[in-house]
């Protein structure tokens, strides 16, 4: 069988339709091509197109791009479903006579296409139709050889193991919040226990703690399927009448917890600024963060340096004028300058650029390490999939917009790929996920409390915002 080349996270749109065995006058009607590149088609001839025969395996770029764009118009279920069926027919698998030559050629594509479903979209196969389904064809293509019954196995175990580390992360995920919400409480019935501890007496090298952001990043990234970029936007779909494409409930939220660490990173930023009672303290807070967030930086990690600007830039934290005037600024001058959202965010755009050709050319893990800054990644596909049509007029499904999306998620599952090459600290991680974090009213009040209301609007908040909180406790 032909052997699909490795998975690079570069769609290269020279070779996107480059059938190993098959042009594309011979294909499927209803495949429409400009410059031999597959502009559209209706759902039926994309599907036709993604089943292997004897004499053609599909090109991975279309699997993958195919495979994540075709839920914007059938459930995944829906769709192993007839690939099932076409498998079955076309190959004539249920016939128990079928010609065992045949079935032996055709057997590894299918498994082949089986496997690239499951390693690149495994969370598809949390739904109990579509292990259903797999089970149903990889019993037809086990039953006839030993190597295929290996092969099946192999496969089956592969997804098997995905789906519980999948699990196991979720559970890893509620037990933190839990913790994190048992501090916080702890934090409100005891107040002055938090002078204590913060970010400075657990670990006053930022290095380190940069170190320990990038492992905490590059997890939550490893987690996020391609498929919950479509998910997060998906609309109902003009030809299905009854109702949206993606099943009643998400396979994975993994997207969803990513943006919720990015948003604790920067409250806990501006809380461990806004804590301490005394003005030298919290400029040295200030400047830590400083450091912090130009290592995340120079390691490429972009979210969290980001995520650290945001807090530093929560009014709270912008209005402690006496504390600004100790902090040496011109290193956050130059970091506000690099993620500046002027024209298009184009500095951090060009820093991410140098961060991904440093990344192709990598010598070592560390070099390899491409974080992206989230928020505007999701905004860049969202207003992508806003921007043009899921369907021409004539119905068709536009494949021209599919290669664009796909482009750009397989780069993202490029990055998330990449190992941290940096030692653990349980300590620092179990803090930083961990720590109490105020909420915007605590961080109002803290800051009141540092330097004192400035005019009338800010004294009337600031009694409105102590006579509130004060009752709670």
């Amino acid at each position: 069988m032909p052997q699909t080349p490795p998975f690079t996270g570069q769609l290269n749109t020279s070779s996107y339709n480059k059938n190993l065995y098959q042009t594309k006058e011979e294909g499927y009607p209803g495949l429409y091509y400009h410059d031999n590149n597959l502009v559209s088609g209706s759902l039926e001839a994309l599907i036709h197109h993604l089943v292997p025969t004897v004499d053609y395996y599909p090109d991975r770029t279309y699997i993958f791009t195919f495979l994540l764009s075709s839920r914007l118009f059938i459930h995944p279920y829906e769709l192993m479903s007839k690939v099932c069926h076409l498998c079955m027919e076309q190959q004539r698998l249920s016939d128990p006579q079928a010609d065992k030559v045949r079935v032996r050629k055709i057997a590894p594509k299918i498994l082949q296409l089986l496997t690239e479903w499951t390693e690149t979209f495994p969370y598809d196969f949390r739904d109990e139709r579509m292990m259903r389904s797999l089970k149903e064809l990889t019993h037809r293509l086990a039953s006839g050889d030993e190597v295929y019954r290996k092969a099946v196995n192999q496969m089956s175990q592969g997804l098997i193991r995905r789906l519980t580390v999948l699990s196991q992360y979720e559970e890893a995920l509620v037990k933190i919040n839990a913790t994190a919400t048992d501090r916080l409480t702890a934090l409100k019935a005891k107040p002055q226990a938090a002078i204590q501890r913060d970010m400075l007496s657990i670990c006053n090298d930022p290095f380190t703690v940069a170190q320990q952001l990038t492992h905490i990043e590059l997890e939550r990234l490893s987690y996020i399927g391609p498929e919950e970029f479509i998910q997060a936007f998906v609309q109902k779909d003009p030809l299905d009448n009854d109702k949206r494409c993606f099943s009643d409930h998400k396979k994975a939220s993994n997207l969803e917890a990513y943006v919720d660490w990015f948003n604790r990173l920067s409250y806990l930023v501006a809380t461990e600024i806004c804590m301490p009672v005394k003005k030298k303290h919290r400029a040295r807070v200030i400047e830590f963060f400083i450091d912090v967030a130009r290592e995340c930086f120079n390691i490429g990690n972009f979210n969290s340096l980001m995520a650290i600007i945001s807090g530093m830039n929560m009014s709270p934290v912008s209005r402690l004028k006496k504390t600004w005037s100790k902090v040496k600024t011109a290193k956050f001058d130059i970091l506000e300058h690099q993620m500046d959202p002027s024209s298009n965010f184009y500095n951090y755009r060009t820093a991410l650029r140098g961060a991904t050709q440093r990344s192709i050319t990598a010598h070592s893990s560390r070099e390899k390490i491409v974080i992206p800054f989230f928020s505007l990644l999701i905004k860049d596909i969202y207003f992508l999939n806003e921007g043009c049509a899921n369907r021409l007029q004539s119905g068709h499904v536009n494949f021209e917009k599919f290669w664009e999306l796909a482009k750009q998620v397989s780069e993202f599952m490029a990055w998330k790929k990449v190992e941290c090459p940096f030692e653990k600290d349980r300590k620092i991680l179990q803090y930083l996920l961990t720590a109490p974090v105020f909420t915007e009213d605590a961080l109002y009040l803290a800051s009141y409390e540092s330097e004192g209301p400035e005019n009338n609007m800010e004294k009337d908040r600031w009694k409105s915002l102590r006579s509130t909180l004060l009752s709670r406790v």
